[in-house]
């Protein structure tokens, strides 16, 4: 699994337990619509450490907790 494709998992997992829509996500982390919804569909390859951590927040975690998943444990090395 590639970086990209684990993060959206992680946002998709972290959404799902805090029963958030993607709206409220997008609401939540301050970020424009077309940003967030690049990022959860796949559209985005590097969404960057800095949008990562709005969503984060978005999502009342950490970036550490966001990271702290088995999904992070064995990803493809990116080209």
């Amino acid at each position: 699994m590639k970086i990209c494709e684990a993060t959206n998992m992680r946002i998709q997992q972290l959404r799902k337990e805090k029963r958030m829509t993607v709206y409220a996500l997008i609401y939540q982390s301050g970020m424009p619509s077309s940003t967030v919804k690049s990022i959860l569909h796949g559209k985005s390859q590097n969404p960057g450490i800095v949008n990562i951590k709005k969503i984060a927040e978005g999502l009342g975690v950490t970036i550490r907790e966001f990271y702290d998943s088995e999904i992070f444990d064995d990803l493809d090395p990116e080209d």
